[in-house]
C-alpha cells in the first residue's frame, strides 16, 4: 500500500464536509497545544492542562463541570469550527506534524479516516474497561477500527420515521411498519391529491447506507491489522434491492427529490409538502433550529419506529453521532484519555445536553434514566418519543463499519443518487456505477480491493 504522502492527499478529498450530527456552537482561535488559547477560565491552574477542540454548543458548561469535579487534569477548550471546518484544520496539523489538540471531537464516521494516518491513539488501555459498560457495544463499534478503540461515544442518532400526524389522520394512515406499507401509504396519500409522502436528497448518501445496512448490506470491510486490504461490495442484492426501491418511488411521483438541510427543503417541511421526514433522534433539536414546528405546523408533529424491510428480522440503524478522540500529538496521551472518557459524562452535563436538543446521550446512565426515558419531547407535541422509538432503537443498534475514504464514498454515492432524481439510472445501475467509481479510487490510493 501506498505510505503516508498518498494517504494525506487523499484526507483532503475526504474531510471536505461533515455530516449534520450536531448543531453548530460558536467561535475559537487556532488552538492546538497551546494552553494559553483557551475560550474556558481554567480555575485549577496547579493541575496539568490537556487541550481540546470541540464545537457542542454547551461545550462551555460542559467543560466547566468537568473542571470544577477534577482534581487531576483541567480542559483548555477552543471551538476552531464545527464539523468540516474543524477537519481541515486537523488535516493542516497532522500533514504539518504540529498543532493538534490533545482531544478533538470527530464524528464517528471520520475516525476510520484519521486513524489511517495514525493520527488518533487507541486508547483501549487507557481507562476504556472502566467505562465501557457505560455504553452500548453499537456506540463502541462505531468508534472503533479493528480491535482498536479511538473515541470515546458522546451522542448517537438512532433513526426513525418522523410524521405530520394531521396528515395521517386526514389520509387515514397507520404509521408503516415495513418498507413495502410504506409505498402503500405514499400511493394512498397521493391518490386522494395529498402531499409527496417523503423526500430522496441527495446529498444525505449517509441515509441510504443506513438503509442498506437495515437491509443486511456490509458495504465495507476494514481492519487496520491488514492496511493495505480493504472490502468493497456496495452492489450486493441488499444494497441494490434498497436503491430500486427509492429510484421507484421516485419514478411513481410518491417522493420528492429536494436536497435536505436547504431553506427550499425546511419550506417545504414547514409548509406540509411532506408527509414523513426519515431521520435521527438529533432531528427535532434540527428541525426546532430551523423554525419548523414554531408556527402554523406546531403541535403535529409525530414519531414512529423506522419501517422494516423485514417485519420479522427489526435491524436498528445509525445516522450520526460524535466521540472524544485522543490525537497522536497529545503531549500526554494517558492523561488526555481521561479527558475523553470523563468530559460530557457528568449527569449535569447530559442532563443539559438531551433537554436542551444538543445531544442523543449513547452514556447508558442518561439513555436509560427514567427521565429520559420518560421524556414528553415538546416537539412532539408531549409524545414520549424516546420510550417509544428511540432509545429502542439506540439499545438495539449494534454498529456499523466505515471507510478511510468516507467522503469520497459519500461524494460519489450523492452523484449516483442525483442520477436516480434525475431519471438517467435505476438504482441497480446506480450501485453498479458506484461500486467501479469506488474500487477505482480505493485501488488509486494503493488498496488491495477484496
Amino acid at each position: 500500500m501506498k505510505t503516508k504522502p498518498v494517504l494525506a492527499a487523499s484526507a483532503v478529498l475526504v474531510l471536505a464536509a461533515a455530516l449534520a450530527s450536531c448543531s453548530a456552537g460558536g467561535g475559537g482561535g487556532n488552538g492546538g497545544n497551546d494552553a494559553t488559547n483557551c475560550t474556558n477560565t481554567i480555575p485549577k491552574s496547579d493541575l496539568p492542562v490537556v487541550t481540546m477542540w470541540a464545537w457542542y454548543p454547551n461545550m462551555e458548561l460542559v467543560v466547566d463541570n468537568f473542571n470544577e469535579q477534577n482534581d487531576e487534569v483541567q480542559v483548555c477548550w477552543t471551538n476552531v469550527g464545527q464539523g468540516g471546518d474543524e477537519y481541515d484544520k486537523f488535516q493542516t496539523a497532522i500533514t504539518a506534524g504540529t498543532g493538534a489538540p490533545d482531544v478533538i471531537m470527530v464524528e464517528a464516521d471520520r475516525i476510520p479516516t484519521f486513524q489511517i494516518q495514525e493520527a488518533l491513539v487507541d486508547i483501549s488501555d487507557m481507562g476504556y474497561e472502566d467505562v465501557k459498560d457505560d455504553y452500548s457495544e453499537g456506540a463502541w463499534k462505531d468508534v472503533s477500527v479493528g480491535d482498536g478503540v479511538y473515541g470515546a461515544p458522546v451522542d448517537g442518532g438512532p433513526m426513525g420515521m418522523i410524521y405530520r400526524a394531521d396528515v395521517f389522520e386526514e389520509y387515514d394512515i397507520t404509521p408503516p411498519t415495513t418498507w413495502a406499507e410504506y409505498e402503500e401509504a405514499a400511493q394512498k396519500v397521493k391518490d386522494a391529491g395529498g402531499p409527496l409522502f417523503g423526500d430522496l436528497g441527495a446529498n444525505v448518501p449517509a441515509v441510504m447506507m443506513a438503509l442498506q445496512y437495515q437491509n443486511g448490506a456490509q458495504p465495507f470491510t476494514y481492519d487496520p491489522a491488514s492496511p493495505e486490504t480493504i472490502g468493497i461490495d456496495l452492489a450486493d442484492d441488499a444494497s441494490k434491492e434498497v436503491l430500486d426501491y427509492w429510484a421507484g418511488l421516485v419514478e411513481k411521483g410518491l417522493v420528492g427529490t429536494q436536497d435536505q438541510f436547504t431553506p427550499e427543503y425546511i419550506s417545504g417541511v414547514i409548509g406540509g409538502d411532506y408527509a414523513t421526514y426519515i431521520s435521527a433522534a438529533w432531528a427535532p433539536g434540527y428541525l426546532t433550529g430551523a423554525g419548523v414546528g414554531e408556527g402554523e405546523d406546531a403541535g403535529v408533529w409525530a414519531v414512529a419506529p423506522l419501517p422494516q424491510w423485514d417485519a420479522d428480522n427489526p435491524v436498528s440503524v445509525n445516522w450520526g453521532g460524535s466521540a472524544f478522540s485522543v490525537t497522536s500529538q497529545a503531549s500526554d496521551p494517558e492523561l488526555a484519555a481521561k479527558v475523553a472518557f470523563g468530559v460530557y459524562a457528568d449527569d449535569e452535563s447530559l442532563l443539559d445536553g438531551w433537554q436542551n436538543q444538543v445531544i442523543f446521550p449513547l452514556n447508558l446512565k442518561a439513555l436509560n434514566s427514567p427521565e429520559f426515558v420518560d421524556y414528553e419531547v415538546p416537539f412532539f407535541n408531549g409524545q414520549q418519543a424516546n420510550k417509544e422509538v428511540y432509545v429502542p432503537a439506540a439499545n438495539a443498534y449494534t454498529g456499523m463499519t466505515y471507510t478511510p475514504f468516507g467522503q469520497y464514498y459519500y461524494d460519489a454515492f450523492t452523484e449516483q443518487l442525483a442520477a436516480i432524481n434525475e431519471g438517467s439510472v435505476s438504482g441497480s445501475e446506480a450501485a453498479d456505477r458506484l461500486q467501479e467509481d469506488v474500487v477505482a479510487y480505493a485501488e488509486e490510493q494503493g488498496f488491495t480491493v477484496e
